[in-house]
């Protein structure tokens, strides 16, 4: 092992970016797995990624595609995907009478709990690969990161 903490390799901070994208698209590959094998054949990975960034409390058409790095059109057709499917609703704002939310019915929120558990374990994993204590240093530097990082924080 490196001073690093990298086996086999020298650490490279020019390939961070590509790690951290192949970590975090990992998750989502599980997460979406498990709720496919859950019976919710019919989510596409795309509707995926679209669905695990809808607030609680519902969020904006125009918020879930700037989120998911895809165009309000693309979103729009997503969500109206979503929707047909009975993931999704379209009600209205509260806070602006003229804009809609798009909130997870309850078809949708009974597959959280599923793409939860998935995360967890695959995180289980990442810590009995890495140990407690590089888990807890590499979440506490996301963490950190996040506020220069993250403008949906």
């Amino acid at each position: 092992m490196t001073s690093g903490g990298v086996v086999g390799q020298e650490a490279d901070d020019s390939r961070l970016g590509v790690l951290l994208f192949v970590a975090s698209r990992s998750l989502e590959e599980r997460a979406h797995r498990a709720v496919v094998e859950a019976g919710a054949s019919d989510i596409t990975p795309a509707q995926a990624r679209l669905l695990a960034r809808v607030g609680p409390d519902g969020t904006r058409l125009v918020d879930l595609a700037a989120q998911a790095r895809v165009t309000k059109q693309t979103a729009g057709h997503l969500v109206d995907q979503l929707e047909a499917a009975e993931y999704v609703e379209r009600v209205r704002d509260p806070s602006d009478g003229r804009a809609r939310l798009v909130q997870l019915t309850d078809r949708a929120q009974e597959l959280v709990p599923v793409a939860n558990a998935e995360v967890a374990r695959a995180l289980g994993e990442w810590r009995a690969r890495l140990g407690d204590r590089r888990m807890r240093q590499f979440t506490e530097a996301l963490i950190a990161l996040q506020e220069i990082t993250d403008p949906w924080r």
